[in-house]
């Protein structure tokens, strides 16, 4: 990509960043599980869960951009390991982010320790 990539990337707050889990392997069996092997939580069928191991190893995190210089990105929140492929960034519109998001009173119970910027 040309030195221009990241042109006006800085004007956002957010990006959309698509990566690739290089260090992980597909689940064996897709059926129906407790996320994180929790017994406290319901048994989720694998499009309802958002655990790493995906059947096509593709990852998604809304980041907070921190700051742009040239060809570097800096961002917060990436749910991703250092040397992770990233396939590829959008800058998150609010005009693509519903207002109206629904979910199981069980995934705030999942979430409650878990890191958000």
């Amino acid at each position: 990509f040309g030195d221009d990539c990241l042109l006006g990337l800085d004007e956002f707050s957010h990006v959309d960043v698509l990566f690739l889990f290089d260090q992980t392997t597909e689940r064996p069996d897709y059926s129906a599980r407790r996320p994180r092997g929790r017994a406290d939580l319901p048994k989720v069928g694998l499009f309802a869960d958002r655990g790493p191991r995906r059947p096509n190893l593709i990852g998604a995190t809304t980041c907070r951009i921190l700051s742009v210089d040239g060809r570097s990105l800096e961002v917060v929140g990436l749910d991703a390991v250092n040397g992770t492929p990233v396939v590829d960034l959008k800058p998150t519109m609010l005009e693509f982010v519903p207002a109206d998001v629904r979910q199981p009173e069980w995934v705030s119970r999942l979430m409650a320790d878990y890191f958000r910027p």
